[in-house]
């Protein structure tokens, strides 16, 4: 399951993990994420806060995950990967090849600089 949480405000998506990823996941990802960029032209910034990544429960998950990045990552400007797992500065490496947000990795008790850094701090 994927925990969603959307700040309108702030213009920031903080997606939280709990167990494999399904495709159901990523679908209800862009039905929240998607009428705000529809309204707004982008977010500021997606945080992906996890202990430990959990991988997908299929691989048409996967494949969903990456239909979802190739979609989305146009309309993100920020992303930070708030994470122990080393999958979060694997994917900072190869992430940043392929998408036009840029890319951060925090540890997993730094969401409040995640979201500083998002919003236009330095850290």
């Amino acid at each position: 399951m994927l925990e969603i949480e959307l700040d309108e405000n702030e213009g920031i998506v903080i997606l939280e993990p709990n167990g494999e990823l399904s495709e159901s996941d990523f679908k209800a990802a862009a039905r929240i994420i998607d009428p705000y960029i529809e309204n707004c032209g982008e977010l500021k910034g997606m945080a992906i806060h996890v202990k430990e990544f959990p991988g997908w429960d299929s691989f048409s998950s996967l494949v969903t995950h990456m239909k979802f990045i190739g979609e989305h990552h146009k309309n993100i400007s920020r992303i930070a990967f708030v994470t122990d797992s080393a999958v979060g500065s694997i994917a900072e490496k190869i992430a940043s090849h392929f998408v036009k947000a840029e890319i951060k990795e925090f540890d997993f008790e730094d969401l409040k600089a995640a979201k500083s850094w998002i919003l236009g701090g330095k850290t």
